[in-house]
């Protein structure tokens, strides 16, 4: 069965012996605490839409290697269809959701590992790439659920890996043996680390050709030992565990559940080793994963905005001020911004280009530049929330204030505004607002996928400017001659 139910998802969990700390105390049931539960529950929707009739197409693909349909999530890209409807299946994720949905970055390391494992075979001779297919086949037949693992502490940020006083600051290679390697360090801000079956593990920066034991690229099961999952604190978590009105997203939580993971002297057999020493690669290899994962944002980001939107739009319903032509006017600037980085997401994968292993990349530019934009947007589409709902985001009183016999009258009656509208609908509305433009949202906006200057960096080296000069000359010159004039390709 190359799909999985949502039943089956949450069962093999189960089957699975993670360690995992939750506020600094041991889980262990991951798929009981509830902490966790909403990231579980999201994730499972991503199971669930995929075996409804009218998402097929966007929520499913036609594996390559197998020539099963198998879940997007596992799929390597194709061609320029499979990049748009990548955006198109985040976008209906997020709108069914309204938050994080946590297997964007398996997704896009599976497609890194795909493309720098057959260049290192095409380069130096090495066996990477089938080995990594048969891993791949693995994963579609069983729908796996994969965190990817890039970001490492980093330590001293003005120290290359191999020269930081501790050594552990960067995931590294501590021993080689004849079946496999034992890596020891840590990876920061994993993204539905804690609810995933394995671990792929990525280079996270460019290496320097000494720097070879920090040049490794595998999968690790959840389970195995030596892994050790600290799960993340989130703005407002412990709401998880009160219930009641102030959740915000009772269902599916805030964010990703984002995890640190620690290798405490992991092994990882030869078989599940898709790059080991060969340092060169590593910044193509960052590059591949980050320009796939930067056009990410235009579609999850897109669809967690429409329900953001549609939240602000019922509040002032609720406030009744929808009909006041600023409060329009806003509301209008909200959907503005956001069918930008969506267009943008969606022109990034119909301007994509096959690479030689044959996959599919957007084009880097507007990759990016979606990335840029949404550290941005997102940012003014939320103060426009902030703007529209009111200064009770901030200071509304809990659900315990609401049940007292004593008081909850009270604040039923002094946050009552349109009659039309019970108040707990505005309390809803309100939360759901108030959480996602938490610190967590708008941080992970920010950085996730890169900090903004790294976009920034990209977008200026591939934009031409000798190229731009010259047309300028041209035009201003008036000449028709455009000879020795070298238009940059646009991907």
């Amino acid at each position: 069965m190359a799909l999985k139910t949502p039943e089956q998802y949450v069962d093999s969990l189960r089957q699975l012996k993670i360690c995992a700390y939750v506020a600094g105390e041991r889980v262990h049931s991951v798929v009981d605490h509830p902490a966790i539960a909403p990231h579980i529950n999201t994730v499972a929707k991503t199971y669930e839409l995929a075996h409804q009739a009218e998402h097929r197409e966007v929520m499913t693909a036609i594996s390559h290697l197998s020539g099963e349909r198998v879940h997007r999530y596992t799929h390597i890209f194709q061609n320029t269809d499979d990049l748009v409807k990548k955006i198109q299946m985040l976008r209906l994720l997020g709108q069914t959701t309204g938050t994080c949905f946590q297997r964007c970055v398996g997704l896009d390391a599976l497609n890194a590992l795909y493309a720098t494992s057959f260049e290192i075979d095409q380069g130096e001779g090495t066996g990477y790439h089938p080995r990594f297919c048969d891993y791949l086949l693995r994963v579609q037949r069983e729908d796996l659920m994969l965190a990817g693992a890039m970001t490492d502490p980093k330590g001293h940020r003005a120290k290359k890996p191999s020269e930081q006083a501790d050594p552990d600051q960067f995931v590294h290679v501590v021993e080689r043996r004849p079946d496999g390697v034992v890596i020891r360090g840590a990876k920061l801000h994993n993204t539905g680390g804690i609810n995933s079956h394995e671990i792929l593990v990525l280079p996270g920066t460019g290496l320097a050709a000494g720097e070879k034991d920090y040049a490794i690229a595998c999968a690790v099961p959840a389970g195995a030992p030596g892994v050790i999952f600290i799960f993340g604190r989130q703005s407002n978590d412990t709401r998880k565990l009160e219930g009641g009105c102030d959740i915000g997203n009772p269902r599916f939580g805030v964010v990703g559940g984002e995890a640190m993971v620690v290798f405490d002297n992991v092994f990882v057999p030869n078989e599940h080793i898709f790059m080991n020493g060969e340092t060169q690669y590593c910044g193509g290899l960052v590059n591949y994963f980050a320009t796939w994962h930067r056009a990410n944002y235009g579609g999850c980001k897109g669809g967690n905005a429409d329900v953001l939107i549609g939240a602000t739009a019922k509040m002032t319903r609720i406030l009744g001020t929808d009909r006041n032509a600023v409060v329009r006017d806003k509301l209008t600037e909200m959907i503005h911004m956001n069918e930008t980085t969506y267009a943008s997401a969606i022109g990034a994968g119909a301007m994509g280009y096959r690479l030689a292993c044959g996959s599919y990349m957007f084009d880097p530019m507007m990759s990016n530049t979606v990335k840029q934009n949404i550290t941005r947007n997102v940012y003014q589409i939320s103060r426009l929330a902030h703007d529209l709902a009111g200064g009770f985001l901030a200071t509304m009183p809990d659900q315990k204030a609401l049940e007292n016999p004593e008081i909850g009258a009270y604040v039923k009656k002094y946050h009552t505004a349109n009659p039309d509208y019970d108040v707990m609908e505005r309390i809803r509305m309100g939360r759901y607002i108030e959480n996602m433009t938490s610190v967590t949202s708008m941080v992970e906006s920010m950085h996730g996928a890169g900090s903004p200057q790294a976009q920034r960096i990209v977008m200026l080296g591939l934009a031409g400017i000798e190229a731009k000069i010259k047309m300028a000359e041209q035009v201003i010159s008036g000449t028709d001659d455009v000879k020795g004039i070298a238009l940059p390709k646009s991907n």
